[in-house]
């Protein structure tokens, strides 16, 4: 679903933007367009923010559920559309609230000639509420049939073209292809809005992955989708979810994008109106009088590589093989609809079907007895329900698939209808029905479906002996089974997962309104970043002019990832942070700080040349003002017999995590994971965090977790604590700080943030202090500021610097 706090998301090939102009911050509810002039109350902006109130959802798909063709009253010179019922996106529309608009952007089943496609597209709008994309065949062909279906699809279950002939390897032409394709979609979604397997095998995964995370709510038929999808959201980009209250989430630049895990349910109304219908009895009772005798399966099945349609078939002909008495008695029906795809790979696999067909057929059939009766489609929905409706068992066994409808269609065409009962003759209408259902566990609607018979379809011979139990189950054991798959796909229906991802996307939307949404970055690096309503970039211009005014100034950095690029292998500082450090420090109205995390050995060895620097290391629990003077522990009573517990568990957990390391201080030990399997090595921290936190009961620590470590140090020692030492230490000399300049990049430095703000509300530091509290990055913090990166933290204390050399140089001129 496309994020309400985004817009011109995937402007992915447009390179003639004017790079220097500052995205515009989203203010109001909703997508500000790339429309100038925002304050012209003749723009079309302006008419979109007085209909902000309006309820709208924009429902974008690959195809328009409408059905199309030549108006024959027209001479063929009009089109003529129509819903299409059989549509997935046009029955998500029962479960929007019934005051809310519907729009579908999407691609038409036929091609527009260019001259028309300005009248069909008003057509469509007007009577359908249907956007159409209007793609060229090439295109289609190239982004659809080629990315989509051969590469990406392939993929994401789990099929690696590891050889010619097995997948399709990347192509740039069908990449730019889909860039383009989507670039068409974005455009037209944002026309529509008049308010303002593994994917770590994909060589463009980071372009996918990052777009896919500018959405608010991202949903999954299978965990297992979502699983991958998580993993590789921390294998790639870093990032961890949290589980809250049953909902997960992924906190992505200010935003919480929200995962979903659902299967779609089917469109209830459809089906039993098609079993209403007097056609659909005289099917039924055709296929009744066809097979009379017979136990039939049945098997509905897309004509593509996934379904397993022959491994199915080797399973019937093994129950065959082995149980001699079902032959002539026991029939599988294989409807196969059309492939929405073709090429290669698709002709191979109706090859293969056909030809494991003709083998059990010749071996087991004769000519009144046929074992295997293929359907080829494309086969009418009411067609399906009468062979759902007369089928003892359906057989849905893919190898892997994410949505299949197949058993919950099944399960309601068995349950009939009264009308339907009464048309075939059924004396007791409101008797048990009875199905069986034999699915894989690898497709989506496995897990929802606990009286089904599951398989590995694989395994042959699991499948045949599923076949066999279908046959010989009790009637009874069939009724318990199939009410309790009734009663699930009554109450989880189409109109129940709309209902369900509308109302999570309201929830993951909520916290909008409270923020500012800006939209960062060109092409396919664009993101959303939500910040606070007060949260915005450090003027330089602003703090040198507080700077300037002000004589007893607090300058507090952090180290790692403020002063130093957390990506460098040597974490020494550079001689340009070493000199703009001493040309602070040589300003006598300032105090600087470094606090880090750092052990005190490596801190004062990299700071040596630095005299009059101060220093902070292990986050507080060791102190220094200057180069000459003595390290000073905290005042704290400190007993670390806890160590020799702590440390036993670290090394074993070192031990089982290859990649993973101790880094020991004299006051704290910390448990490093970044160089071991990002899955595993966050697996056995959350593991070792319990583990500690449990055995360290008693002891008077703590135990964090950080960015990719776990830490245990004594209570009562923070970064917070230091930064309100320093602070009182200054009042007590008679020189109380009237500028504070904070800057940290990660949580320990929340504590300084904290510090800080809680002095200005008790009143610690003066009213006039002038106070600026920076973050690196743009995140959530209690930082009223941020920088971008380390780069800019420096270019910004050398603008600082250079104001005190010219304040020094003006002194001098006058003395």
């Amino acid at each position: 679903m496309l994020s309400r706090s985004c817009f011109n998301l995937l402007n992915l090939d447009d390179y003639s933007i004017d790079r220097t102009r500052i995205p515009r911050v989203i203010s109001v509810p909703g997508i500000i367009s790339e429309f100038e002039d925002v304050g012209n109350a003749e723009s079309p902006e302006s008419d979109a923010v007085s209909s902000v109130s309006q309820e709208r959802r924009i429902v974008v798909a690959n195809r328009l559920p409408l059905k199309a063709c030549r108006d024959s009253s027209s001479d063929g010179k009009k089109w003529w559309f129509d819903w299409d019922k059989d549509a997935l996106v046009l029955q998500l529309r029962d479960g929007f609230p019934s005051d809310v608009e519907v729009v579908y952007v999407g691609c038409l089943a036929v091609e527009i000639d260019p001259s028309e496609q300005e009248e069909v597209a008003q057509l469509l709008l007007d009577k359908f509420k249907c956007v159409p994309t209007f793609l060229p065949l090439d295109l289609i062909n190239k982004f659809y049939h080629g990315f989509c279906k051969h590469y990406l699809w392939a993929l994401f279950h789990y099929m690696l073209p590891l050889t010619p002939n097995h997948g399709v390897r990347f192509d740039k032409d069908m990449w730019q292809a889909y860039v383009s394709a989507n670039k068409v979609f974005a455009d037209k979604v944002m026309e529509s809005f008049p308010f303002v397997g593994d994917l770590s095998n994909i060589a463009v995964r980071e372009e996918i992955l990052r777009a896919l995370l500018n959405c608010d709510l991202i949903g999954f038929h299978t965990f297992d989708y979502a699983r991958h999808f998580l993993s590789c959201c921390s294998r790639m980009l870093g990032l961890d979810y949290q589980s809250k209250r049953g909902y997960i989430g992924l906190d992505y630049y200010g935003r919480t994008v929200s995962i979903k895990i659902l299967p779609v349910g089917i469109h209830m109304g459809q089906i039993k109106s098609v079993m209403s219908l007097p056609d659909t009895a005289e099917k039924i009772k055709e296929l009744m009088k066809k097979y009379h005798g017979k136990t039939v399966f049945l098997g509905v099945d897309d004509l593509d590589m996934f379904k397993g349609i022959s491994l199915k078939f080797m399973a019937f002909g093994l129950l065959l093989e082995e149980n001699p008495m079902y032959r002539g008695n026991v029939v599988l029906i294989q409807i196969m609809n059309a492939p929405r795809s073709r090429g290669k790979d698709i002709q191979e696999v109706h090859d293969e079907i056909n030809k494991v067909a003709c083998e059990i057929n010749k071996k087991f059939g004769d000519q009144e007895y046929q074992p295997i009766v293929c359907i080829n489609g494309p086969v009418s929905f009411q067609d399906k329900v009468a062979y759902y409706a007369i089928s003892e068992c359906v057989v849905v066994n893919a190898v892997r698939d994410g949505m299949n409808l197949v058993p919950y269609k099944y399960t309601v065409a068995r349950q009939g209808s009264p009308d339907l009962d009464k048309a075939l003759g059924v004396s007791d209408s409101s008797g048990p029905k009875k199905s069986v259902i034999i699915v894989s566990e690898f497709i989506g609607c496995s897990p929802s479906l606990s009286g089904a018979i599951r398989v590995n379809p694989w395994d042959i011979n699991n499948v045949a002996e599923a076949m066999v139990s279908g046959i010989t189950m009790l009637d009874s054991e069939k009724e318990l089974r199939h009410e309790k798959h009734y009663k699930y796909v009554v109450s989880h229906d189409v109109a129940y997962w709309a209902r369900s991802f509308h109302q999570d996307l309201e929830r993951a939307c909520s916290g909008h309104y409270r923020k500012r949404c800006w939209g960062i970055g060109f092409g396919l690096n664009f993101r959303v970043v939500a910040l606070g309503p007060n949260f915005r970039k450090l003027s330089v211009e602003h703090i040198v002019s507080a700077y300037n005014s002000t004589n007893s100034r607090l300058i507090l950095l952090d180290y790692d990832g403020t002063m130093m690029p957390p990506d460098r292998v040597d974490k020494s500082p550079s001689p340009e942070v070493i000199s703009v450090l001493n040309s602070l420090c040589n300003d006598p109205k300032n105090v600087v700080f470094i606090i880090s995390g750092r052990g005190k050995d490596s801190l004062g060895k990299w700071f040596s040349q630095c005299e009059k620097l101060g220093l902070s290391a292990e986050h507080g629990y060791f102190t220094r003002w200057t180069e000459n003077s003595k390290w000073e522990s905290c005042e704290l009573a400190v007993d670390m017999d806890w160590k020799t517990i702590a440390l036993p568990v670290m090394e074993h957990y070192t031990e089982a995590t290859d990649g993973s390391s101790i880094e020991q201080k004299e006051s704290a030990l910390v448990w490093h994971h970044q160089e071991a399997d990002p899955d595993f090595g966050l697996w056995q921290a959350k593991e070792l965090l319990d583990h500690l936190e449990s055995v360290l009961a008693n002891d008077p620590v703590v135990v964090k977790s950080g960015q990719q470590i776990v830490e245990v140090k004594p209570q009562g020692v923070s970064k917070g604590v230091v930064v309100k030492n320093l602070m009182e230490t200054m009042k007590n000399t008679g020189k109380p700080a009237d500028f504070v300049l904070c800057i940290g990049d990660d949580r320990s430095d929340e504590d300084m943030f904290e510090a800080i703000s809680s002095s200005i509300t008790s009143r610690s530091l003066p009213d006039t202090t002038e106070v600026f509290i920076c973050t690196v990055g743009q995140k959530p913090s209690m930082a009223k500021y941020y920088l971008d990166d380390t780069f800019e933290v420096i270019k910004m204390l050398q603008g600082l610097s250079a104001v005190s050399a010219q304040q020094s140089s003006s002194k001098s001129g006058l003395a």
